[in-house]
């Protein structure tokens, strides 16, 4: 795909990583399409508890660590996960095989060829954790959060609703911020340092912060409230 072809927002990483092992692969070829998020439908009808106080959705939740602690704390909560990279979503799979945790539905492709698709103010939290930086200049455009993508997440949250987003890389942090900053549907949240240094209220942890504050980065934690 040439760069002039490349959509904002799309998914451009890798799909596949080391071979899966036989229970991996079996969850893929089986309990995936069970629990694949369809198309076109209200994502609240998708889920055995039709009754959930609230939905939300993670996008690139990596190998699911945030996502299954988050669907254990809130078994009233329905969760969609967006993953494309296989050996992360077989690692979510098992989780919820082990546990039956029967409130997250999953979706295996670009979430931006999903998002078209779902109806309007559909989810009450949005999570965007830890994403590619693609940090060369040429791949930025490649970035998972731009104008594009805030438009379309605006039109499936809900007034009132979260967008939570966290990074390691500062610059990706400055890029997040111009882009709501100038959007007319979100608002950043904070008034001071400690509002965006300080992890989410139950922050789990995930493998990727871990790696960067090994590597010596810090991360940022930032709150935008969809207007």
């Amino acid at each position: 795909m040439s760069e002039a072809s490349e959509r904002a927002g799309a998914f451009f990483g890798r799909r596949k990583g080391k071979k899966l092992r036989a229970g991996q692969d079996e969850l893929v070829q089986n309990l995936l399409p069970a629990i694949r998020v369809v198309p076109g439908r209200d994502p609240a009808t998708q889920f055995p508890n039709a009754n959930a106080r609230e939905t939300w959705l993670e996008i690139g939740f990596g190998g699911g660590e945030h996502l299954a602690a988050q669907a254990r704390a809130h078994r009233d909560v329905n969760f969609i996960g967006c993953e494309p990279f296989v050996n992360g979503m077989a690692k979510l799979l098992a989780v919820i095989d082990h546990e039956n945790l029967d409130n997250i539905r999953v979706w295996d492709d670009d979430v931006t060829d999903l998002l078209p698709t779902l109806p309007d103010a559909a989810f009450d939290r949005v999570y965007i954790l830890y994403p590619d930086p693609w940090p060369k200049r040429r791949q930025r455009k490649r970035r998972l959060v731009s104008d594009e993508t805030l438009e379309m997440l605006a039109r499936v949250m809900k007034p009132g609703s979260q967008l939570r987003f966290a990074s390691d890389i500062d610059d990706y942090i400055g890029w997040v911020l111009a882009r709501i900053l100038r959007s007319p549907h979100f608002r950043w949240t904070a008034t001071r340092a400690d509002d965006w240094r300080k992890p989410y209220e139950g922050w789990p942890g995930t493998r990727y912060e871990a790696k960067a504050i090994r590597e010596g980065r810090v991360p940022s934690y930032l709150t935008f409230v969809r207007v």
